[in-house]
């Protein structure tokens, strides 16, 4: 079956690993960044590499997001970021193809050993299983 890994993060997390600390985000050092790409390229490596992978990509700040909604008459609305008023976001995915939820769940908490500086916020690791077809609701 396959699932949807999800991992979540603010604007301030971004800023955080350009190296501009908040009050809810450290700053990163350029080692802890590279410890950081070393740690999930792993992850997906080992992904490929027992046939779990299906994809996964970090995801570009809030900051360059772009919600499309519409207005009463139906017509598009179109709000380019950031959003003052978005707390966590969708910052990257992954998924994959494995037997169970709990594999899914193993994969998920090795996930939350990723390395960060000190005072990094820890956000929930989400998993949903992904429908196969329109019967599956």
């Amino acid at each position: 079956m396959k699932y949807l890994i999800m991992l979540q993060g603010t604007q301030a997390d971004y800023e955080g690993m350009r190296g501009k600390a908040s009050e809810t985000s450290p700053a990163w050092t350029e080692e802890e960044l590279q410890a950081m790409y070393a740690f999930m390229g792993g992850v997906n490596d080992d992904l490929a590499e027992s046939g779990e992978w299906v994809d996964g990509q970090g995801l570009s700040e809030p900051a360059q997001a772009r919600w499309v909604t519409t207005d009463n008459d139906g017509n598009p609305v179109i709000t380019d970021g950031p959003y003052g008023e978005t707390e966590e976001v969708l910052a990257g995915y992954w998924v994959v193809d494995c037997a169970s939820l709990e594999r899914a769940t193993e994969i998920a908490a090795r996930i939350t050993k990723c390395p960060g500086p000190q005072g990094l916020t820890e956000y929930p690791i989400v998993i949903r299983p992904v429908l196969d077809g329109a019967g599956d609701i």
